[in-house]
């Protein structure tokens, strides 16, 4: 929320950095040339009825980097890497009508239901939300 400092993203990468040394999420990067350009985090840490998923968080592109699949990129490998983790299911939330929407369904995952109100945007003004699933098993033995 802004206003956003260094400071602010600094504290937070630090807490996520943390989480990931746990094992409790796993945070893939995106380097183009040494710089970073991209990021998502997957979110392992379930309740004990719920081993079976995993969510997707904070798929991030620097807006240079977008519209040359790096969010689809970063995507795959977080699939990959749910796989490899024993889970084959994968939710997530993003912004109705923004970039993230169309790569989700592009990607085959399934919309659930949008939420009015759900989150605010930085400068304090209300979205509205879509959630998504993916199978990843079904995706897997499809493609076979």
């Amino acid at each position: 929320m802004l206003p956003f400092t260094q400071g602010d993203g600094e504290r937070f990468f630090h807490s996520v950095a943390e989480s990931a040394e746990r094992g409790e999420r796993v945070v893939i990067a995106a380097h183009e040339y040494g710089r970073l350009v991209g990021t998502v985090q997957v979110l392992l840490a379930m309740p004990p009825n719920q081993p079976h998923r995993a969510e997707i968080a904070k798929l991030l592109v620097e807006p240079a980097s977008r519209g040359r699949g790096v969010g689809q990129m970063l995507m795959e490998h977080a699939e990959r890497e749910t796989l490899e983790r024993g889970r084959n299911l994968l939710v997530l939330d993003t912004a109705v009508g923004g970039a993230g929407e169309r790569l989700y369904r592009r990607m085959g995952y399934q919309e659930v239901g949008r939420i009015p109100d759900y989150a605010l945007y930085p400068d304090g003004k209300l979205c509205d939300t879509v959630v998504f699933y993916k199978k990843l098993a079904g995706a897997l033995a499809e493609a076979r």
